[in-house]
């Protein structure tokens, strides 16, 4: 935020981060139909409009769920060339419950790495891809009810003496049941389960950016974030094919036993590097994004319109489900053409391709407010236009401006970007 605040000359206090804040969020009934979403910090969790409405409020009144950024930033990894894990885990659990009382229904975290001749390692990709899962996990605490052998589904008997096996509640019209006593291991002893209570149901968005840092082209962006044949397949640390990001990251999900229908991809779009001296085209791009994901992504990823389960027993729908790519310092309208050009790729795409954009929603925004509540009205119209643009474009009809002249066209490339 600071760095946003600071290129228009506005001092980065958090009474300007309010205001600048408030002008996002009082936009009209307008943006309810291409945005389902808003990720709050935690500060923003907290404040009120100038009025006292909780921003948490503002956003529900509008049918738009609010979601969480729960990681505490990324840290410097011992035995790499320059890499980073992201840290946050400890008293996690704690957190997601009181953010879900506070109005969250969804939580976000990112783990970044970067392309470089060495890098990103074998160790940094699994590192990272645990972290994420982790965290799911954490985000998806399920309640598990232990039935006495021989079990009898819905059974009132339920003796603490005679624990055999371990059932979870998969939730929906027709709650399924499922044995997981073999992910558990041996539960006749010493488990005790969860109570209501102490269950988060908050849904993960995972986010494994890959930085536009370098001058890599696009193929080897590709490389990097689709699976490898080698080592995830084996489980292991593969000398010559080191495991690949999306296949790294879905593998540990796997391993955690993190449930994907209640899950969202925040993924960067295959591009190549911000110094690549190749210019890609929008349909060159796309076409190396969705075979990517094709690749590694399972079908599992809801898809759009569905209602993303939150484990144990309640529902949310959002309206950009899936697949939400991040901006990736790509300008307004480079980001907006680029999913567009992704919607209409020919490759089959069995999820929801939409945005969750931080710095592409808001360059426009911030360059029309300058700091002066006088252009508020102004500031928040920009911001509209945005998101109805980024919404056909998820729908595969946005044509395009064809003026790169405005803040809209302006690269918003960060080198090393952290926050």
């Amino acid at each position: 935020m600071a760095k946003r605040l600071n290129q228009i000359g506005v001092e980065n206090t958090e009474e300007n981060r309010r205001l600048y804040r408030q002008i996002l969020f009082s936009a009209d009934s307008r943006v309810k139909k291409c945005i389902g979403g808003v990720i709050f910090f935690h500060e923003t969790m907290y404040q009120k409009a100038d009025d006292g409405t909780p921003f948490v409020q503002m956003i529900k009144d509008k049918g738009i769920v609010v979601g969480i950024k729960v990681d505490k930033g990324v840290v410097p990894l011992a035995g790499t060339d320059g890499e980073t894990t992201t840290q946050g885990l400890d008293g996690l659990w704690e957190r997601c419950a009181q953010y879900k009382k506070d109005g969250a229904d969804f939580a976000k975290w990112r783990c970044v790495l970067k392309i470089s001749e060495h890098t990103p390692s074998a160790l940094a990709i699994m590192e990272n891809a645990n972290v994420l899962a982790r965290y799911a996990s954490i985000c998806q605490q399920v309640r598990v009810c232990l039935l006495p052998s021989p079990h009898r589904v819905g059974s009132d008997h339920c003796e603490a003496q005679h624990y055999a096996c371990a059932v979870m509640m998969i939730p929906g019209d027709h709650p399924q049941w499922l044995d997981i006593t073999p992910v558990l291991g041996n539960t006749s002893r010493g488990w005790h389960g969860y109570h209501p209570q102490d269950q988060n149901g908050i849904v993960p968005i995972v986010e494994p950016e890959i930085l536009p840092d370098g001058d890599h082209d696009l193929k080897r962006c590709q490389y990097v974030t689709e699976k490898v044949s080698g080592g995830v397949a084996a489980g292991g640390l593969h000398a010559a094919y080191p495991p690949q990001v999306l296949a790294a990251v879905y593998k540990a999900l796997s391993d955690h036993h993190v449930y994907l229908e209640g899950t969202l991809l925040k993924p960067n779009m295959v591009t190549p590097g911000h110094s690549c001296p190749t210019k890609y085209s929008p349909e060159e791009i796309a076409m190396a994004t969705v075979t990517a994901l094709r690749r590694t992504v399972p079908p599992a990823v809801p898809e759009t319109g569905r209602a993303i389960p939150c484990v144990p027993s309640c529902s949310i729908t959002l309206l950009s489900t899936g697949v939400t790519f991040l901006s990736g310092g790509q300008s307004e309208e480079e980001a907006s053409i680029n999913l567009n050009a992704i919607n209409t790729c020919p490759l089959v795409r069995p999820w929801a391709l939409t945005f969750s954009y931080g710095r592409a929603l808001q360059a426009s925004a911030l360059s029309a407010w300058r700091g002066q509540r006088d252009n508020a009205e102004a500031a928040t119209e920009e911001f509209v236009k945005r998101a109805e643009v980024n919404g056909l474009a998820a729908l595969g009809k946005y044509e395009g401006s064809g003026d790169d002249s405005g803040a809209a066209g302006q690269s918003l490339y960060v080198a090393n970007h952290a926050y």
